[in-house]
């Protein structure tokens, strides 16, 4: 009888001598997974389909329930949002084409047909751009500049089965060009003047690092979990900070072998270089990464939020909009730090930060900021929490600061606050004003 092999690579299957129950079918997860993503490859998105679908759900708009109005107005919104992205490549497309001076190439594919085919993908490829750089705001640029490379690309483009893999070669490149460019690295925060910051050591300052809307990751394989989580582990803030220490090259071997999951063939082929390349970047690269993370994070694994968790964050929007400090104090961990990129403030220690923000929060102080109200987000696979502030003798809440939370193993306590400028609100579906 012939030894069983694996369906996606070919090589023989372990053996299962001695062994009972259910055979692998894969030789590996990769394998697994590449499996699964061939099997539901998106099938077809076409402009007129999608608006086909926006008519079919105008026409079942009714005023009346308000649930059922909320609920077909926000699938309506969603289907404009992605066919106003499939137009604005399409545009960006044709404009391109316009202001080419080299001859236009024999394709099949049109700028619409192009955009329909590239939005299947355009989740997928801003969160890979987003794990390479760090910053929400390039993350989007740099998806715009991949499909346009891949649009004057696209007479290399094999066919719909391989658009994913092309598309991260293509968003590779740009993201290393890119990193290329700007040539920065995580520096040390240094003490201000006249502050107060403890007396733990100074925390990398990251000042480009933002943090990633939950609602804008691509779907979850509900058929492969572990996939999911691995997905949403490579996501929190803690391990997007230590990526950020690693050379360019070594960083996108680890994102696309370790956090997308390709084989080290398919990380080598979108590189342009060796599988031995690739490994050995991988044994520079993690090293690296571990001195950089937390002890509990040594193994870059993290659980999603638990209800424990979940319970502390809202007792810390409460004592936000109480001003109760010592309620504050009680949810943070002795050795809690606190950073603000791009911001040069920073704390190592509870008392650290209480001595910061007591002045804010006291309506008896010439430096009373104002009353803050807050609502819950999820950033990065974390709890976060929009923050706004009401100053004094004004009547709206004006965003402030968006806090993503890290929390001590137990869950207990707050661990580490990462607070981030209010520009990003609407991208988390937060209102600039309340």
């Amino acid at each position: 009888m012939a030894a069983e092999i694996c369906p996606v690579c070919a090589k023989p299957l372990a053996a299962r001598a001695g062994r009972t129950g259910r055979g692998s079918v894969y030789c590996s997860a990769a394998c697994r997974q590449k499996a699964y993503r061939e099997r539901h490859q998106p099938q077809g998105l076409t402009v007129q389909g999608l608006i086909d679908d926006i008519g079919r759900q105008a026409g079942r708009l009714v005023p009346q329930p308000a649930d059922a109005l909320y609920s077909t107005v926000a699938e309506l919104s969603a289907s404009v949002a992605q066919l106003r992205r499939v137009a604005r490549t399409a545009r960006d497309t044709a404009e391109d084409s316009a202001d080419s001076v080299t001859p236009e190439p024999v394709t099949q594919l049109t700028e619409t047909d192009f955009a329909a085919l590239t939005e299947q993908y355009r989740r997928e490829i801003q969160v890979h751009c987003y794990r390479m750089t760090g910053s929400y705001d390039e993350a989007e640029d740099l998806v715009q500049e991949t499909l346009l490379r891949a649009w004057r690309a696209r007479e290399g483009f094999q066919g719909r089965a391989a658009a994913r893999t092309w598309l991260y070669r293509i968003a590779t490149n740009a993201c290393l060009d890119q990193l290329r460019r700007t040539a920065r690295r995580p520096q040390r925060y240094e003490p201000v003047p006249g502050m107060h910051h403890g007396d733990g050591e100074p925390p990398a300052r990251i000042t480009w690092l933002q943090p990633y809307p939950d609602d804008e990751l691509p779907v979850v394989e509900e058929e492969l979990p572990e996939t999911a989580a691995v997905s949403r582990e490579t996501l929190e803030l803690v391990l997007l900070a230590a990526i950020q220490h690693l050379p360019a090259r070594q960083r996108a071997a680890f994102v696309l072998r370790d956090a997308l999951g390709l084989t080290a063939a398919e990380t080598a082929e979108a590189l342009e270089t060796s599988v031995a390349s690739v490994n050995s970047a991988l044994q520079r690269a993690r090293p690296v990464l571990r001195e950089h993370l937390p002890r509990e994070r040594a193994d870059w694994r993290a659980a999603g939020p638990t209800r424990q968790q979940q319970a502390v964050l809202e007792r810390y929007m409460a004592a936000v909009e109480r001003l109760d400090l010592d309620a504050m104090a009680a949810l943070l961990a002795e050795d809690v730090v606190l950073t603000m990129p791009p911001n040069p403030f920073w704390f190592v220690g509870r008392d650290a930060l209480l001595d910061f923000v007591r002045v804010s929060l006291d309506p008896d102080s010439p430096a009373f900021l104002g009353h803050w109200r807050s609502l819950p987000a999820r950033a990065n696979g974390q709890l976060a929490v929009g923050n706004y502030v009401r100053r004094p003798g004004t009547s709206v809440y004006r965003a402030q600061v968006m806090d993503v939370l890290r929390f001590e193993e137990d869950g207990d306590r707050i661990a580490e606050i990462t607070s981030f400028e209010p520009h990003l609100f609407p991208a988390f579906g937060l209102p600039l004003r309340l």
